[in-house]
């Protein structure tokens, strides 16, 4: 794992813009195409709407969420929402957008669709970027969740899983871990001290179970790297 430090968000948000274009690149001077795997939440906002101004083959993009609510894309909730309203604007407007929520009335129900729309994205994934919850969450796979050791397991065979949080609203459809490591970089983007403190918390000694991040941060597939701002 890859450790960036930052004086104020804005400055990381430019830096890792850029990191992210320059993936996204060369992944379409390699292999014609490149793909990006985003999270929700009010951290990469800022994050989204700068990415949406650079200069990237965007019509050469496929976007995807690590996870979603399963809620309506017009619900304020919906990380769908977030994604169109704040990424897929500016140039970054001609990218390919692939949800996770379906026309289904339960994620389960919903589930094999949305892995077979998941099998149309170009893997392994550009660049996955990842948030972290104060309770060790990252993507919906939460601690304590039913499903959380399938969605963990590294041969469930499935791109993405139903999940139920114990300590959250909404049923939500997340990428399994065997698909966020499908990735040739992971990002985890976190702002504050407090993060830095549940980070510091998620590398010491203890079941990944209880803090699921700890299942990117003690892998050794794909390369971490780390983005935090003090303030």
């Amino acid at each position: 794992m890859k450790m960036r430090t930052f004086p104020d968000r804005q400055t990381l948000v430019d830096e890792l813009a850029e990191h992210i274009a320059t993936a996204l690149s060369a992944s379409i001077a390699e292999q014609g195409r490149a793909s990006l795997v985003v999270s929700g939440g009010s951290t990469p906002v800022p994050l989204f709407t700068r990415l949406s101004e650079l200069a990237i083959p965007w019509q050469h993009v496929v976007i995807t969420l690590a996870d979603e609510r399963w809620v309506e894309p017009s619900c304020p909730d919906s990380n769908e929402q977030l994604v169109r309203k704040h990424l897929l604007k500016n140039r970054a407007a001609a990218a390919v957008f692939i949800g996770l929520k379906n026309a289904a009335v339960g994620a389960g129900e919903g589930e094999a669709e949305c892995g077979q729309h998941l099998q149309e994205i170009p893997r392994p994934f550009t660049v996955v970027v990842l948030g972290m919850g104060n309770d060790g969450h990252t993507a919906s796979l939460f601690p304590g969740a039913a499903q959380l050791a399938q969605a963990a397991d590294m041969h469930c065979g499935k791109l993405c899983t139903a999940l139920r949080p114990q300590t959250a609203p909404h049923e939500r459809m997340s990428l399994t871990l065997p698909a966020l490591l499908d990735a040739r970089e992971i990002i985890l983007h976190i702002n504050g001290l407090d993060k830095k403190a549940v980070l510091e918390k998620a590398l010491a000694a203890g079941p990944a179970e209880a803090m699921p991040i700890r299942f990117i941060l003690r892998q050794e597939k794909v390369p971490v790297a780390v983005f935090w701002a003090e303030c």
